[in-house]
């Protein structure tokens, strides 16, 4: 009997709950682990060997290693499958489709809509926001070295935002400084710095070169809405005012209505440079960005009250983590799914048996890539970017199409996944 629900059983009849990509998070000792939830209580384990064991209700899938090709066939009619993606889009675009994100039951991942929202997994509550912005003659100062007003720090490159061909055009107009490798054209100021090994992103020397900034290019790797990360709350925990993209939603989670500045709202990076360059020089209409660090500055009931209502916590030990939560998610729905159904059976029927819960696209769907600067009419046939995501994004629905199809025909043989693609890429030729 667990502490904290009234479940007698004993282990060897509780529901079974399998990671199928249990390597990547040893967050229990052993293969397996008891766990005592609200409502009751589940075995998790990672051994493949219970995929098949009539007792394994649940079998939960980590998005970015989740393949359509290596999916597990035939799909048992008694177990759900269940989907934990914090991850970027682009790890897995099969889960922006309609026929990728139906195959699960239940989901968290980083939009509001899903089961068990992961929305503010990278900011650790409402105090990282109000964390002391260096002054703003400091930053003058700094300015005054000959450093630009703008950072934009990233070396991760051609990613789906394209967000180096917005920095590249945005860099004719204003001084941007750009340590990573993507644009690179400033060396960080110290050895230490530079070196990776020795220099987090968390690290406090590396942390207070970029509160000297004025402005932080904050581009997610990708766009959806409430894909938010350490790119737009690091700056703003800093002072550094985001100039970002990203989530089309970002608004609604913002502490006021003058936290960051949007690049979509501005016509061209001509138009925006401009902006910058104003708020450069004017440090009053400045500092308007960073009132939200004073006492009450944070405005947004929204975002306080999701902050308080979400049961994980972020680098806090006196909460559960977001995986143990999802487990206890899934355990708990599983165990009211057994009881509804042996109330169905009792009832010879007069009870109804419990309707499957279907993910929808809501819990994903994320939008096409899209150029970061101009229109894809404006791109060569043979420009890099274009080639990669959007072929990426379009063979994701075909894949999640294709599996689909093999769970509807009870296949068992994963290799027929390739015959199942080829068929559906002669129907969309034939369609053409």
């Amino acid at each position: 009997r667990g502490p904290g629900n009234d479940d007698a059983r004993s282990n060897k009849a509780l529901p079974i709950l399998l990671w199928w990509s249990g390597s990547l998070f040893p967050h229990f000792p052993g293969d397996t682990e008891r766990i005592d939830c609200p409502r009751g209580s589940c075995l998790v384990t990672r051994s493949r060997r219970a995929a098949r064991h009539r007792r394994t209700k649940a079998l939960i899938f980590y998005g970015t290693d989740f393949r359509a090709y290596e999916a597990p066939l035939p799909r048992l009619p008694h177990q759900t499958w269940a989907l934990f993606h914090e991850e970027s889009p682009m790890n897995n675009y099969l889960l922006s489709h309609p026929p990728g994100i139906r195959l699960f039951n239940y989901t968290a991942t980083f939009r509001r809509e899903s089961d068990y929202p992961l929305t503010l997994q990278w900011l650790p509550g409402p105090g990282y926001l109000r964390g002391p912005a260096l002054p703003l003659a400091e930053k003058d100062a700094w300015r005054r070295r000959g450093y630009g007003p703008v950072l934009y720090m990233q070396s991760h490159c051609d990613v789906p935002s394209d967000r180096d061909r917005y920095v590249r055009e945005l860099m004719k107009y204003i001084q941007v400084d750009s340590y990573g490798k993507c644009l690179h054209n400033r060396e960080l100021p110290s050895e230490r710095l530079r070196d990776t090994s020795t220099a987090t992103a968390e690290d406090p020397e590396f942390m207070a070169f970029i509160a000297r900034y004025k402005f932080h290019l904050a581009l997610e790797n990708a766009i959806c809405n409430d894909y938010m990360t350490e790119k737009l709350w690091r700056p703003m925990h800093l002072g550094a005012v985001p100039v970002y993209r990203g989530s089309p939603a970002v608004r609604d989670w913002m502490p006021n209505n003058f936290s960051i500045i949007l690049i979509d709202d501005f016509d061209s990076p001509q138009e925006l440079a401009k902006y910058l360059d104003f708020l450069d020089k004017n440090g009053d209409e400045y500092m308007k960005y960073l009132e939200y660090k004073n006492l009450g500055g944070i405005k947004n009931q929204f975002l306080l009250e999701s902050l308080e209502r979400r049961e994980w916590g972020v680098n806090d030990m006196t909460l559960p983590n977001y995986l143990n939560g999802f487990e206890c998610f899934i355990c708990d729905r599983e165990n009211t799914r057994i009881k509804a159904e042996q109330e169905h059976k009792k009832s010879r029927g007069k009870t109804p048996a419990p309707a499957p819960h279907v993910a929808h696209v809501q819990h994903m769907g994320c939008p096409m890539p899209t150029p970061g600067f101009g229109s894809i009419e404006d791109l060569s046939g043979e420009d890099s970017w274009k080639e990669m995501w959007l072929q990426d994004y379009w063979q994701s629905l075909d894949q999640g199409e294709a599996l689909t199809a093999m769970i509807h025909h009870n296949e068992s043989h994963q290799g027929r996944f390739w015959d199942y693609m080829h068929e559906i890429f002669l129907k969309r030729t034939r369609q053409h």
